[in-house]
């Protein structure tokens, strides 16, 4: 009795098709631990409102610029943040509003 399936063949089929696996399961992972680190989420929020330089975002953030800088790497090396020399100075920003909208839709979930 324990081997028995209560779900038809159609909706078992529909899961298995469904449910990510591979390379795509690990990519999904990897995109949505970049909001697993308090920092980078307070990063990303930022340049949700403004591209910024490291010197900026860490004034703002009162958070060390190895720190910024790090997580920067990490975030441009992901495709997540741009960047854009300006003279000397290195502007950062959001490489869409994908991921500040996965941030609301986290916000609006965490109200209900």
């Amino acid at each position: 009795m324990a081997d028995t399936m209560i779900l038809d063949r159609r909706t078992k089929d529909l899961v298995k098709e469904y449910v990510p696996e591979g390379d795509v399961l690990d990519s999904i992972v990897c995109f949505f631990s970049i909001f697993a680190d308090p920092t980078r989420v307070k990063m990303l929020s930022a340049l949700a409102i403004s591209e910024m330089c490291v010197t900026d975002l860490s004034r703002v953030l009162d958070i060390n610029q190895t720190t910024i800088s790090h997580q920067l790497r990490l975030l441009k090396n992901l495709g997540i943040v741009k960047s854009e020399r300006q003279g000397k100075i290195i502007f950062y920003s959001l490489v869409n509003d994908t991921v500040n909208d996965v941030m609301l839709k986290g916000v609006e979930f965490l109200a209900c």
